[in-house]
């Protein structure tokens, strides 16, 4: 059974401030997850065959068994590893807030995320080296 591995983007600070949240303590209580920058094209993104844009649009995670689950999903897998995190999950793997936990995330929550990061980027490639 292989590690839990998160594709995250390291170059978006609200994705990163979480993301270091998990690793900290997954380093102190789950020791199974991997955590895998989109800045450095590593085995499961490569795997994967993910565009970088579209890896940015979700957060992606492959679960013990090599599936991949995207968004809400995503969140699921780590949350069911992370001790403090066990209930959430519980609760929003629930019919009724899942559905509504889908619809705020894919349609709010990662398109402006996406969109955000994005317009940060451009806006350091045009201002060039500092």
């Amino acid at each position: 059974m292989q590690k839990v591995t998160v594709l995250y983007n390291d170059q978006c600070p609200v994705c990163s401030m979480e993301i270091e949240h998990y690793r900290g303590l997954s380093l102190r209580h789950a020791p199974h997850l991997d955590f895998e920058p989109l800045s450095v094209p590593g085995p499961v993104y490569t795997a994967l065959g993910l565009t970088l844009e579209n890896a940015k649009r979700r957060l992606h995670v492959r679960d013990r068994h090599g599936e991949v689950a995207i968004g809400v999903d995503a969140f699921l897998v780590i949350w069911r590893e992370l001790p403090g995190y066990r209930l959430l999950a519980k609760v929003v793997q629930a019919p009724g807030i899942y559905h509504f936990a889908n619809l705020i995330y894919n349609w709010i929550l990662a398109p402006m995320l996406f969109q955000w990061d994005r317009r940060r980027m451009i806006k350091a490639a045009q201002s060039g080296p500092q």
